[in-house]
């Protein structure tokens, strides 16, 4: 049984504070969905989990089986057993998704000959045209295809942990069914752990969570199990964010909206 444990977590960039002490803990095999409205730190979250450059973090603690993750540079801490489905994978001229996972595996001390092998079974259980494997990661890829082939690496790589940054995102029906299932069965087949920030149930009717939290201006304001996110889909965030506005007395704020933006995040996150 492994676990991903998140404390106080505070994180800042450009000098303005993002993340206000978000707690987190996950366990092997279990789905936490995170979801909030925009510019409320959910990528911000999904970056300095992973330890994107420019985030300084300012407190708190995240440890994966009691190891710190924060001391780590990101290539350890995925070596550890993080991975991150990014929201925008981005493209990786010259070097095909084949020759970046055996890499992956030869650094790790697997077996980088059974690649091949693993990125086509996986890529054909998602749907992933296997005429793209060849490609360099990324490129001329559409939104839906990238998001498979992010999946196809999560399932060969077989990480403890995945922090999934909307992988709804540009989704098709299709697609995101494709996607929901396979990360879905990791759960009982390798007792993945995940954390899913999105903004939709949609694709919470495939990767069921066992926790839904909802974070509003850098802090999880409220948690509870997959009947929360049902509540946020008939009557929004308005309810938090008002209350957030009490909290602080200060004027009502629009939900969706937030009085410091993340920089670094991406577009509508």
């Amino acid at each position: 049984m492994h676990r991903l444990l998140v404390e106080g977590l505070r994180a800042e960039v450009a000098g303005r504070e993002i993340l206000r002490g978000v707690d987190l803990d996950v366990r092997s095999g279990e789905v936490h969905a995170v979801m909030g409205p925009n510019g409320s730190g959910k990528s911000t979250l999904s970056h300095v989990l992973l330890g994107r450059p420019g985030y300084t973090v300012t407190g708190g603690q995240v440890t994966l089986d009691g190891e710190d993750m924060l001391a780590l540079p990101t290539w350890r801490r995925a070596q550890a057993g993080l991975f991150l489905g990014m929201q925008y994978p981005i493209e990786v001229p010259g070097v095909s998704m084949g020759a970046m996972l055996s890499e992956a595996f030869a650094a790790g001390g697997r077996a980088a000959e059974r690649v091949p092998e693993l990125v086509g079974a996986e890529a054909r259980r998602v749907g992933f045209d296997e005429r793209l494997l060849e490609r360099a990661l990324n490129v001329d890829l559409s939104g839906g295809e990238r998001k498979r082939n992010e999946t196809v690496q999560l399932a060969v790589l077989q990480p403890k942990f995945a922090v999934l940054d909307e992988i709804d995102s540009g989704l098709d029906v299709d697609a995101l069914r494709a996607v929901a299932r396979r990360v879905e069965a990791a759960t009982t087949e390798i007792g993945l752990g995940v954390v899913a920030i999105t903004h939709y149930t949609r694709l919470l009717t495939e990767l069921r969570p066992d926790r839904t939290h909802v974070l509003s201006r850098g802090r999880v304001v409220a948690s509870g199990g997959p009947e929360l996110a049902d509540e946020l889909e008939r009557n929004g965030y308005a309810a938090w964010a008002l209350e957030e506005d009490e909290d602080k007395g200060s004027a009502p704020t629009r939900a969706g909206t937030s009085p410091e933006q993340d920089p670094f995040a991406d577009p509508l996150a």
